[in-house]
């Protein structure tokens, strides 16, 4: 995980943190980060090394943050328990697939996000647009890595595919197991920084995180012939040590995201239909029979892709609904 020799700026420790811890806290507490999260513990790292501390804060009510992987915490001197989590520059966050009227924290405090897909038969532009919308959704800039493109003759169609959904984004296609290919992605893994990564099962995260760090140590699994699927080959939630010196957050793989209070994130992914929007005859619009709709005069004219309609109206009514139970929740 971490050496001792490791420094707080080496862990991404920065301004955002140290502002928040008052001088009588910086006398009996010292801060670490938060590397793995694991069933009644959790690792942490910090000048003075590594350790595992409980997960639990004293007197934190059910409804408080918990301490989730990447999370900066202060660590009582004399106990060696948590005191408190500081606050976090961004949450990744879904909702539970054991309770959807919950979420399910991820990951914290992230510089960039690696979202992660194949050029192959599992390449899914709906897949990536999602992952899109939760990037923006939390402020954390987003780079498109397409895997495995010793399997195609066109990886082009592939990254051409990716710029339909935003002209400006940031793609690298790669070879995962080829240590010059990933070297366009050491400029976001410098010293201190920290990457995450969001892909389905099968598109070759594991062994690009074995690529970037140099190592094995990552398990991983064949894809299935029949559909280029994978199993889960990460199943704790954890943050690598990368050869450029940053840290990397290999997340379990998550097919079926459920988004959660992502409406900004879906108003800047498809701005231009919601912009459109804004021109219907009616505010409650629902874009499909009533007279005077912008967006469907869109389509009509070709300057709105239909396709891409229908994955924006079923991310809208997805964020709906998960509103909808949101607003239902009864007090714990």
């Amino acid at each position: 995980m971490t050496a001792p020799t490791e420094t707080l700026l080496d862990l991404g420790w920065n301004d955002h943190f140290s502002v928040q811890v008052s001088d009588d806290e910086t006398a009996q507490c010292h801060p670490v980060r938060v590397m793995s999260v694991h069933r009644g513990q959790i690792a942490v790292a910090g000048e003075g090394g590594q350790r595992f501390v409980s997960p639990y804060i004293a007197g934190a009510l059910p409804t408080d943050d918990h301490p989730t992987v990447g999370d900066w915490l202060l660590i009582d001197n004399r106990t060696l328990e948590p005191v408190r989590v500081l606050h976090r520059m961004n949450l990744f966050k879904r909702r539970s697939p054991a309770d959807p009227r919950k979420d399910q924290m991820i990951a914290a405090n992230v510089d960039t996000v690696f979202l992660v897909a194949s050029c192959n038969q599992d390449f899914s532009v709906a897949r990536i647009e999602r992952y899109l919308v939760l990037a923006r959704e939390v402020g954390v800039n987003p780079v498109v890595v397409l895997t495995k493109i010793d399997l195609t003759d066109s990886p082009d169609t592939f990254v051409a595919a990716v710029h339909g959904i935003e002209a400006g984004l940031q793609v690298e296609a790669i070879d995962g197991r080829d240590p010059a290919s990933i070297a366009h992605l050491a400029a976001w893994c410098g010293k201190g920084k920290t990457v995450a990564f969001l892909g389905s099962s099968g598109v070759g995260k594991s062994t690009l995180v074995n690529t970037l760090r140099g190592s094995e140590s990552i398990l991983t699994q064949a894809i299935r012939k029949g559909d280029s699927t994978g199993r889960h080959t990460t199943t704790v939630r954890e943050m690598h040590r990368l050869e450029e010196g940053g840290w990397l957050l290999d997340l379990p793989g998550m097919r079926e995201l459920q988004l959660s209070d992502a409406s900004t994130g879906i108003a800047e992914v498809f701005d231009d239909f919601e912009l459109a929007a804004q021109a219907c005859k009616f505010s409650d619009c629902s874009h499909t029979v009533e007279p005077g709709c912008a967006v469907q005069a869109g389509i009509k004219a070709g300057t709105l892709a239909p396709d891409r309609f229908a994955r924006w109206r079923k991310l809208a009514t997805e964020e709906k609904a998960n509103a909808a139970r949101t607003a239902g929740r009864r007090p714990h």
